[in-house]
C-alpha cells in the first residue's frame, strides 16, 4: 500500500555527502527531510578538524560540487577554513539551511515493526523517519597505537585530528608519531616553532610534489567572467587524476613513472643520503594512500628536525621508546596515526532482522554498489563500503551515489511500495564480482598492508575500477535489485 504522506527522510551528517544528498532531494521534489550534524556548522571533517597545515590534496576546482564551481578559490590547493566556508555557503545557496539540525548527535537508529526508523539523539530525544541516509563520512574517529604506557606520559599529548590549540609548542621537544596524510601537513608547521621535532616513521609513503600556486585577482576576475574556464580546468584536472587509476594498477607502466617522480623529488629536496633512503617506500605506489606536499621533505633538512625510521614500542612518563629500542624524551607527543575507517559502531543501527549494522559488517564490511545492505530497508550510505572511486574527486562519487539513492526512492514511490531493501542475491553477486577485481590494484593486493585492507584481508574502502565503470553500475541500479515492502 502506498504512503499517503511524503517520505520523511533523515540525513546523518552535514559534510559534502550530506549536502549533496540534501540538494539532490530538493531537486527531485523531496522536501520533508532533516540533515543532522553533531557540529555547529556544515562541513563535516572540514569543520571538525583544525590542525596546523590542514589542506586538501586535490585541486580546489575539482574538490567542489560539479554544479557549484567556485571562482573565488585563493589557490590551486586550499586550506581547511576556505573549504569549510565553501561548504557552508553551498548549503545555504542550495536551500538547505531550513533543513539543518545542528549541534545534534545521533546515537541510535532502530528499524521499527511498522516500517519506519526511530532515531535517538545523545540528549535522548526520539523521532521517526521513513528513510535514513548515512552521510557520516569515514575520517572521524581517531585511531591510536596499541602500545603500553600511553596513560603514563606526564607531558601533553593528543591525536593530530583533535588538535589542542591551548598548548604552545614554541621551543618544546615534540614527537610526532606517524608520517602519513596528517603528518605531512603538520610537520612543516610544527618544525618552524618547536625546539626539537622528532618524526617517527614506521613505513615510508609516496609523496608527490603538490605545486601549490596562488591565484591572482586578475585570474579570479577572469574565471568569474568566463565560467567555461573552470569547466576546462576541471576537465584537464580530471584527465590528470585519471592517471592515478593506471598508477595503482599492478603491471602498468604508469606505476613506475609515479614512483620515479617521487624518488627524484626526494633526491633533490632531502640533503642527507640516509634520510633519502629511509623515505623511499618498500611498497608499490597506491598500496597506501598517495600523498602530496611541497614542504614535508624540505622540513626534514632543518637542524631541529629528525626523521626516525622506526615505529612506536612504548610510551614512558618522559617520552617514548621506539620499536628498535631508542629512547626519546619529549614534552609533547602528537599521534598522527589515522582513523578507524568504516567504524559502523559510531551509532547503534539495528535493522529489520534485529541485528546491528556493526555486527552485520563485522570484519568484512560490504555494500551493494556502495549504498545499501540487505536487511536494512530504506537505509542507505551516501558513501559506504567500496563506494569511493580513487581516480576522481570525492565530490563526484558522493554526487553519483546520492543521485542513485534519490532515484530509487522515487521509483519506490512510483511502485507504491513503502520500503526497499537490496536483495541478498543482488548483494552477493555484486560483491563476488568485486572480489575478482581487487588483486588488479596495489591497494587491493594481498601483499599490501594498509588501512585500505582490514585485518580480515578484505579491501572495503575503494571501488575496484574507474569512475566510468562505477557510473555505469550506478545507472543500471533499479528496483529489480531490491525487495519491496
Amino acid at each position: 500500500m502506498s504512503r499517503d504522506k511524503p517520505l520523511r527522510i533523515a540525513i546523518i551528517g552535514a559534510g559534502p555527502a550530506g549536502i549533496a544528498a540534501g540538494r539532490e532531494l530538493l531537486q527531485k521534489g523531496f522536501t520533508d527531510f532533516t540533515i543532522f550534524d553533531a557540529l555547529d556548522a556544515p562541513g563535516g571533517t572540514w569543520r571538525l578538524h583544525s590542525y596546523p597545515g590542514l589542506a586538501c590534496d586535490v585541486w580546489a576546482h575539482s574538490y567542489s560540487f560539479s554544479y557549484a564551481p567556485n571562482p573565488d578559490w585563493s589557490a590551486n590547493f586550499v586550506d581547511q577554513p576556505e573549504i569549510q566556508a565553501y561548504l557552508a555557503r553551498c548549503a545555504t545557496e542550495f536551500g538547505l539551511d531550513p533543513h539543518m539540525q545542528l549541534n545534534t548527535r545521533i546515537d541510535a537508529a532502530h528499524y521499527q515493526a511498522g516500517g519506519s526508523w526511530r532515531l535517538r539523539t545523545s540528549e535522548g530525544e526520539e523521532q521517526d523517519f521513513d528513510v535514513v541516509i548515512n552521510a557520516m563520512g569515514n575520517q572521524h574517529t581517531p585511531l591510536y597505537p596499541d602500545v603500553p604506557g600511553m596513560d603514563s606520559f606526564q607531558g601533553d599529548s593528543w591525536h593530530g585530528t583533535r588538535w589542542n590549540h591551548d598548548v604552545d609548542l614554541t621551543g618544546k621537544r615534540v614527537v610526532i608519531v606517524g608520517s602519513a596524510a596528517s603528518a605531512v601537513q603538520i610537520v612543516p608547521e610544527v618544525a618552524q616553532i618547536a625546539g626539537q621535532l622528532t618524526v617517527l616513521q614506521r613505513s615510508a609513503n609516496w609523496i608527490m610534489p603538490r605545486g601549490k600556486k596562488r591565484y591572482s585577482e586578475r585570474y579570479k576576475k577572469l574565471v568569474r567572467r568566463f565560467p567555461a574556464l573552470i569547466t576546462l580546468t576541471r576537465k584537464w584536472q580530471r584527465t590528470m587524476m585519471g592517471q592515478v587509476e593506471h598508477a595503482v594498477t599492478l603491471g602498468h607502466k604508469r606505476m613506475g613513472q609515479f614512483e620515479n617522480v617521487v624518488k627524484r623529488f626526494i633526491k633533490r629536496t632531502v640533503n642527507d643520503p640516509a634520510t633519502q633512503e629511509a623515505l623511499v617506500p618498500d611498497t608499490h605506489y597506491g598500496c597506501k594512500r598517495g600523498l602530496v606536499s611541497d614542504d614535508f621533505y624540505p622540513a626534514l633538512n632543518r637542524d631541529n628536525v629528525e626523521l626516525v625510521p622506526s615505529g612506536l614500542r612504548e610510551v614512558t612518563a618522559t617520552g617514548l621508546i621506539t620499536s628498535d629500542g631508542r629512547t626519546i624524551d619529549a614534552d609533547v607527543i602528537i599521534y598522527c596515526t589515522g582513523y578507524r575507517i568504516l567504524d559502523f559502531d559510531r551509532i547503534d543501527v539495528v535493522g529489520a532482522s534485529g541485528k546491528s549494522l556493526a555486527q552485520t559488517m563485522g570484519d568484512d564490511p560490504r555494500a551493494h554498489k556502495g549504498i545499501s545492505v540487505p536487511d536494512f530497508p530504506n537505509y542507505f550510505f551516501a558513501v559506504g563500503p567500496n563506494g569511493l572511486v580513487l581516480n576522481v574527486s570525492y565530490f563526484l562519487t558522493a554526487e553519483k551515489n546520492v543521485e542513485t539513492i534519490v532515484r530509487l526512492l522515487g521509483d519506490m514511490q512510483s511502485a507504491q511500495a513503502n520500503s526497499i531493501a537490496v536483495s541478498r542475491n543482488a548483494f552477493d553477486q555484486y560483491n563476488q564480482w568485486m572480489d575478482q577485481r581487487f588483486e588488479r590494484f596495489s591497494w587491493g593486493s594481498s601483499d599490501c598492508h594498509s588501512y585500505y585492507r582490514n585485518a580480515a584481508g578484505h579491501a572495503p574502502f575503494l571501488f575496484p575500477g574507474n569512475f566510468k565503470e562505477y557510473c555505469d553500475l550506478q545507472e543500471k541500479s533499479g528496483l529489480e535489485e531490491y525487495e519491496l515492502g
